[in-house]
């Protein structure tokens, strides 16, 4: 589903065999494409069952998804985060330079409202496919 929620519009579609269910080590491949297309290998560095998920690829940046249980299970808050903490420091400075710190805070608002309307659509208007 991650080409469905994202909105930053660079993941385009999963590229390799995912596993049935991430898990920590797990490895992902995404077809993205940010100016020229390319593909790209995920892998999940933390996990906790229904609260956490986190992956990083070649830069070491990291993205976060928290999920935290509303009025007794019946919501969700979804805290998403991008930490280039853990790249070099080299990367974040250029990431910095770049533009990628506002372009991506923009793109997690977009992604967040994407999966807030994914999970409260009615069933039978949910998109499954990217653009749909």
């Amino acid at each position: 589903m991650h080409p469905v929620i994202d909105g930053s519009g660079t993941v385009r579609a999963v590229a390799d065999a995912a596993p049935d269910r991430l898990t920590p080590g797990a490895r992902f491949g995404m077809a993205m494409r940010i100016g020229r297309p390319y593909r790209i290998t995920n892998r999940v560095v933390e996990f906790e069952e229904g609260r956490l998920l986190a992956w990083d690829h070649l830069g070491r940046a990291r993205w976060r998804y928290r999920f935290e249980p509303l009025d007794g299970g019946r919501a969700t808050r979804v805290v998403e985060t991008w930490d280039y903490s853990t790249a070099p420091r080299w990367l974040g400075l250029a990431l910095g330079l770049l533009g990628f710190r506002r372009r991506n805070r923009r793109g997690m608002e977009r992604t967040l409202e994407r999966l807030e309307a994914q999970v409260t659509a009615r069933p039978e208007a949910k998109r499954t496919e990217p653009g749909a």
